[in-house]
């Protein structure tokens, strides 16, 4: 079996047998000496402090010090003379930044500023400042605050584009409240899908509450990432933590210093992932780009006649590998902006024209109404879709689902899903419905472009003999 020892112990064992060559010592001298690293970068980094009203409606503010005493930990000695104990009727935030230019700009969380109404801002030589809040764009969780101080050490900025994975870096917080902990690690992916706007950087540095907001840095001592989150089952570390990569965290923050809020564009599409049996069933071939499950009325998108189950494979020629590119790749676009869609239509790609508008919220979700059934080979009952229904959602035809079972239950069918296509064909009642399902191959796979409240996805399923 295989044993893991440190580069210490690996030392001692084989300097007591005898064993020490120049090899063995060359290989304890390369692991990673951080503390060059630290007295560099330290003093940029700085702690953050929120302080905020108690109100009756926001009963979710975290409040560390209750923290500390449900686990029996000693309070962190990190008050200022400012906070009396008759203060209790503030809750407290604790979270870490860093600094961006000597003038006293500094980066952090957005979540970390969120709801404060006072922000105290320590530097490592302990000088405290209040700080005001220039921007916070909760959708990349960046913002930016100012303190007023000049002949600020600031940060160097790193280029994620060299990071690799596997590459060791360093952070630096104030996790519980306690200043200045440095953990370190290594970079265990780039581009990690999590749902967010932005892809991040995945690592196995150790980050705790109040790490928030703080630098990942590289062993140039350059800032690479805005750590932001961590995986967890327990709300502790759990050897999973992501950063927010720099180089998307410096267009925010230029927004936000420019504009006091991120301009985004946006098209009017809700969107799923394109899988390899959808993509192979429609001939498209490769599992990419977005799949367009729906428009909102009045968009760009809508204006443009995209459609429920168009595949958007390319944006101004460049390619959409994952349904997550898309919205990202519509974000960075300024609003007015004319741009072209390449999309995969009916089995034949077609471009799409439109201009960009201004993010803003999402729509809201429309119904149907049921009518008589009809049941089908597929192992579903369907009812064509009343008139008034049709303009409801805004479809020229399809048929309801009333009933379901067999393959289509197995293929994840409900009860109330519409179905727009089979095959590409367009769905216009119940009747012509049923006659497309009964020339399908029963040794073949049918995909289905079924609409599920406002929106639209494939679904692959397998007729039954």
């Amino acid at each position: 079996m295989l044993k893991w020892v440190s580069s210490v112990a690996l030392a001692a064992t084989l300097a007591t047998a005898g064993g020490w060559t120049s090899a063995h010592a060359q290989a304890v001298r390369g692991l990673p000496d951080f503390t060059e690293l630290v007295e560099q970068t330290g003093p940029s980094v700085v702690n953050i402090r929120t302080l905020e009203k108690t109100r009756d409606a926001r009963g979710n503010v975290p409040n560390l010090e209750e923290f500390f005493r449900r686990f029996g930990i000693p309070l962190p000695n990190n008050r200022s003379p400012s906070d009396n104990d008759d203060d209790a009727a503030q809750r407290r935030g604790i979270g870490s930044g860093f600094i961006l230019s000597a003038d006293g700009f500094i980066m952090t969380n957005a979540h970390v500023v969120d709801g404060a109404d006072e922000l105290i801002v320590t530097l490592a030589d302990k000088r405290e400042f209040k700080a005001r809040v220039i921007g916070a764009d909760k959708r990349s969780d960046v913002a930016v605050v100012k303190i007023d101080a000049q002949s600020l050490p600031a940060v160097k900025i790193g280029d994620v584009n060299r990071l690799k994975v596997g590459e060791w870096v360093m952070a630096i917080g104030s996790p519980f409240g306690l200043d200045n902990t440095v953990t370190a690690g290594i970079v265990s992916a780039k581009q990690r899908d999590t749902g967010e706007l932005l892809p991040l950087i995945q690592t196995d540095v150790a980050i705790n509450p109040g790490n928030s907001g703080g630098p990942l840095i590289n062993l140039r001592g350059e800032v690479v990432g805005i750590n932001s989150q961590i995986y967890s089952t327990s709300g502790g570390y759990a050897g999973i933590s992501f950063a927010i990569p720099i180089d998307e965290a410096m267009r925010v923050s230029d927004q936000l210093r420019q504009h006091g809020r991120v301009i985004r564009g946006r098209i009017g599409v809700s969107i799923a992932p394109v899988t390899k049996e959808v993509a192979e069933s429609l001939g498209l071939g490769q599992a990419v780009g977005a799949l367009v499950r729906g428009t909102e009325p009045g968009t760009p998108a809508d204006k443009a006649g995209l459609q429920a189950g168009d595949i958007i494979v390319k944006v101004n020629g460049k390619t959409v590998e994952k349904f997550g590119d898309l919205p990202r790749i519509i974000a960075a676009v300024p609003p007015g902006t004319r741009i072209t869609l390449n999309v995969f239509r009916k089995g034949a790609y077609r471009d799409v024209a439109l201009t960009v508008a201004e993010s803003e919220s999402e729509a809201s979700p429309a119904a149907s109404t049921p009518d008589a059934a009809q049941k089908t080979p597929l192992g579903l009952s369907v009812s064509t879709l009343p008139e008034a229904t049709r303009r409801e959602l805004r479809v020229p035809g399809g048929v309801k689902v009333e009933a379901v079972e067999g393959a289509a239950a197995r293929a994840g069918l409900r009860e109330g899903d519409i179905v727009l296509s089979v095959n590409n064909t367009d769905v216009t009642d119940a009747r012509q419905f049923a006659a497309l399902v009964s020339r399908l191959d029963r040794n073949k796979r049918v995909t289905l472009l079924v609409r599920r409240g406002e929106w639209a996805n494939y679904v692959v399923i397998t007729p039954e003999r």
